[in-house]
């Protein structure tokens, strides 16, 4: 159970270094074939606050990923919580602000692995 809890853990983290990676460095060139629902011209005009967004995750993942290499395991569950928890605040904020499918994406795998490592 307890590797089940880290591998969802690891794979919450990835799924935030993906969306870094889109916001910061992919956000006019990959962003419009991710985000449909936005106009193609508005992807250009707020590549800065994409970036922002984006560094905002690549602290979530960093939060997870040093919660997986802590060596106390109480101590590293306290910290995946926290990280774990505010992803899924961030996923439901933004499907009540942005987009319902944001709470599918992001909200629902963080809520799978924090329950994963409630349970272990």
């Amino acid at each position: 159970m307890k590797l089940i809890a880290a591998i969802l853990t690891g794979l919450v983290a990835v799924e935030h270094l993906y969306i870094l990676w889109l916001e910061m460095f992919a956000w006019t060139t990959r962003g419009p074939k991710v985000f449909r629902s936005l106009p193609k011209d508005l992807f250009e005009k707020t590549k800065a606050l994409a970036a922002n967004q984006g560094l905002y995750n690549g602290f979530l993942a960093a939060g997870l990923i040093w919660a997986l290499f802590i060596p106390d395991p109480v101590w590293g569950n306290n910290v995946a919580y926290f990280f774990l928890g505010c992803v899924i605040v961030a996923g439901v904020y933004g499907a009540v602000t942005a987009q319902k499918s944001i709470f599918y994406v992001q909200a629902v795998p963080a809520i799978i692995a924090l329950v994963f490592r409630l349970l272990s």
